[in-house]
């Protein structure tokens, strides 16, 4: 039977409880065209949906219909030789690519362990960092007029920015086009790698707290900041610091496992194209 997906409620249960009655395995609860789904098709589908969530279950009769559903589609669908569409061929060699992942490295990765001295090691190369911004707006694919006018303005601001007497959440009310952060002075609260543009967070984490660092051209535009303070271990979020530690290792194990991969292909690439 082919792989399947529904749109259904789902939630906890315990296995033991899954059983389609005391049916026989192999009786069939269901027949669509030449598809038949047995007892067991019926429970193995259902376990595996409902294993780990935590929601209300549809009942077993609800969740028979959704399967009927899907078989229904699904022959439809191959009626239609919707498997030469390029939209659904594009969105089956997705899955395929995630369906390797998964298998290759999905346990890998879950049994990842995590230990405390790596979260500690890890966290004096990506600390915490806060800092507030004034922001001058680059649109989207500017021209090279537009993008000289942003510049020259953050420039000279800059300028006035090192020089300037007044509290720096009164320059950013005074200059910046970030109306969000403005109403905050600018404040860009807590941030880590995980959270902000790269471009901002090397800033911020090379300065001293009072710091003014600027320019600092991302894909929004043109920023100047003033770092605010550098958080330590000890009051660091550990659920943050363990998801970045975890990002971490979970890129290392996709990086080697790709790289071994592909050794197995000729590939021919030429990035400057794409710059």
């Amino acid at each position: 039977m082919p792989k399947f997906a529904w749109v259904v409620v789902s939630g906890a249960i315990f296995c033991s409880a899954l059983s389609f009655g005391q049916k026989k395995g192999d009786e069939v609860v269901a027949t669509i065209g030449n598809t038949k789904i047995t007892v067991k098709d019926f429970n193995d589908k259902f376990n595996q949906a409902f294993k780990n969530s935590v929601n209300p279950l549809p009942t077993k009769k609800q969740f028979l219909e959704e399967l009927i559903r899907f078989e229904v589609g699904v022959q439809e669908a191959e009626k239609r030789n919707l498997d030469r569409d390029p939209i659904v061929r594009d969105a089956m060699r997705r899955e395929l690519y995630k369906g390797l992942l998964e298998k290759e490295l999905g346990m890998k990765v879950q049994n990842m362990p995590i230990t405390e001295a790596e979260m500690a090691e890890h966290y004096k190369r990506n600390p915490e960092v806060r800092f507030s911004h004034i922001l001058f707006e680059l649109k989207p694919n500017p021209t090279a007029e537009q993008r000289k006018e942003a510049l020259d303005r953050a420039n000279k601001i800059l300028d006035e920015v090192k020089k300037s007497k007044r509290p720096f959440p009164e320059l950013v009310k005074l200059y910046s086009d970030d109306p969000l952060s403005k109403q905050v002075g600018g404040d860009a609260g807590w941030q880590s790698r995980l959270t902000i543009v790269p471009q901002l967070y090397e800033a911020a984490v090379s300065g001293k707290p009072g710091e003014i660092k600027g320019l600092i051209e991302t894909q929004f535009g043109f920023h100047i900041i003033r770092v605010t303070e550098r958080r330590t271990y000890e009051n660091a979020s550990k659920r943050a610091v363990r998801l970045s530690v975890f990002e971490e290792k979970r890129k290392k194990i996709f990086d080697e496992y790709m790289e071994k991969l592909k050794k197995n292909y000729s590939i021919k690439s030429n990035p400057d194209l794409v710059d």
